[in-house]
């Protein structure tokens, strides 16, 4: 087990540098000019953009702008924001405690939900509920979360009134206490479920498929033929070994989720990393793109690292490759 965790950490260094690399080249390829944006329409003299520039140390070639981001780097200095002028790790830290909010109850309703209807459909297979389950899961992967969140947002927040408009807190009411709990979780409901639509789709395909594939294996037959219960057959036995890839799907969809919080960030006004990276990428904000990517990046390798060492440790052949 320790030499499997003493291998995945030396990926570590080598697969984030490699992210670096193409993160920093990617942002300055991308059109556009941060000067130009901090500028605006207003006039300006050659000089004081030259001036800009050289203060930005946008003057400097390419290469050594990304050996001097990288040697403040490795001290945990992500830079200044151009468009905020405070520091990048500050904003991002300020940030990341909304996205997770809504990026962990997102996977979590998924995983549940997901979970739960895979193990019932499975073991109802070909029955309506099973029918009426694979088509919820069609629709909810195919749908883009981006019009989803419109839809949702229109018809019960607009129309129904049943949750906010949007944002993470009310501003007029000012809650407090366990109240204040309430508020939050009521903000959070709609976009949260908005968020896990396409993933409760992911996981209930995969253990609805995992578990009729292990309910079809021989000693499931014979713990039947001995007369063990069913339900104790699907919860010790079956759900057990089919929830192995459930866990690498989870530490995958991390990732994935990020995007779509991005875009549920913006349809719900919720106060987070993709509000930030939206508003970096309208004014061209290098220092927060990139350091916004980086962190991501380790979050989801430090994410992954945890889901592989987890499923070595549930599935014991792993630790012996």
């Amino acid at each position: 087990m320790l030499n499997y965790i003493f291998r995945k950490l030396i990926q570590i260094p080598v697969l984030l540098f490699g992210v670096i690399v193409a993160v920093f080249a990617m942002v300055r390829l991308a059109p556009g000019d941060p000067v130009a944006t901090l500028i605006g329409d207003s006039p300006a003299t050659p000089e004081y953009v030259a001036e800009l520039r050289e203060y930005l140390g946008l003057d400097r070639p390419v290469h050594e702008q990304f050996f001097l981001y990288l040697s403040n780097l490795l001290r945990g200095d992500f830079g200044d924001s151009y468009y905020y002028s405070a520091s990048v790790l500050d904003l991002i830290l300020e940030r990341l405690p909304p996205t997770l909010l809504l990026m962990g109850s997102g996977l979590l309703v998924a995983t549940v939900i997901g979970v739960a209807l895979g193990v019932v459909a499975a073991a109802r297979v070909n029955s309506p509920l099973d029918a009426g389950a694979n088509i919820f899961a069609v629709v909810g992967y195919s749908l883009p979360v981006f019009w989803l969140g419109e839809l949702a947002l229109l018809v019960f927040a607009l129309q129904l009134n049943w949750f906010p408009t949007g944002g993470m807190t009310a501003v007029r009411d000012n809650p407090e206490g366990i109240f204040a709990v309430f508020d939050r979780v009521h903000h959070l409901a709609l976009p949260a479920l908005v968020l896990a639509t396409r993933y409760i789709a992911i996981d209930f395909r995969l253990t609805r498929s995992e578990v009729l594939e292990v309910l079809s294996q021989d000693y499931i037959l014979w713990a039947r033929a001995k007369g063990i219960p069913s339900r104790l057959i699907m919860f010790r036995h079956a759900l057990r070994n089919a929830l192995l890839p459930v866990v690498t799907i989870t530490g995958l969809n991390v990732g994935f989720a990020l995007s779509g919080a991005v875009l549920t960030e913006v349809v719900f006004s919720w106060p987070g990393l993709g509000r930030l990276t939206l508003d970096a990428i309208s004014h061209r904000d290098y220092s927060v793109l990139t350091g916004i990517f980086i962190f991501v990046t380790i979050g989801v390798i430090v994410i992954n690292f945890i889901t592989d060492v987890l499923y070595a440790a549930i599935d014991p052949r792993i630790r012996l490759r």
